[in-house]
């Protein structure tokens, strides 16, 4: 019993010294750490179960091993999927075939599921997904940055220069995005 009571005091211990060590309180999540996304309904479940074959090797195959759900959300799923994978002209026709009034929904979840690839960088890849994205929300603050952005890096100032001219048009609040863009514009002659 003894052996006992010691390896709890021992385990409460260490527990203690872990929490308090160097004054700094538990561990906890740096807020930019990396979280997973659950997507819902039956074309998120569709698509989470699909992301991990959104890429150039397995995406065509994937989608006639197990098509998207029908629907406008299924559709727009699927689009994502292509997007990610590089195909963006795929992405793009998927998107037309729906009706107008649905077109720029699915474009947001295109948006919604390549966002952090922007976010993480990925000029090349995300710079396309964006400019698609515009086409079919025009007014879509978020990916006319983004495409801006990714234009500029990848040294396409006029599409830059316009897709963050655009840009201050809808978006004008004095924050990080419209002091990086307008140093962006000044770089490449804007406004």
């Amino acid at each position: 019993m003894r052996k006992l009571h010691l390896a709890g005091f021992l385990f409460v211990l260490l527990a203690v010294v872990l929490i308090s060590r160097n004054g700094r309180g538990p561990l906890t999540l740096h807020p930019g750490a990396v979280t997973s996304i659950v997507y819902s309904g039956t074309a998120g479940r569709w698509f989470q179960a699909m992301k991990p074959y959104c890429n150039p090797v397995e995406v065509q195959t994937r989608h006639r091993w197990n098509p998207p759900p029908d629907g406008m959300e299924g559709t727009a799923y699927s689009a994502a999927c292509f997007a990610l994978a590089g195909n963006v002209d795929q992405a793009r026709e998927l998107i037309f075939e729906l009706k107008d009034d649905e077109q720029w929904r699915a474009a947001g979840i295109v948006f919604n599921v390549a966002h952090p690839v922007a976010d993480a960088g990925d000029d090349l890849s995300a710079g396309p997904i964006m400019e698609m994205v515009v086409e079919f929300w025009p007014n879509h603050h978020m990916a006319l940055y983004h495409a801006g952005m990714s234009a500029y890096v990848l040294g396409r100032h006029d599409a830059a220069r316009d897709y963050l001219e655009q840009f201050l048009q809808f978006y004008n609040r004095d924050d990080g995005w419209v002091s990086n863009a307008n140093t962006v514009l000044e770089r490449i002659g804007g406004p």
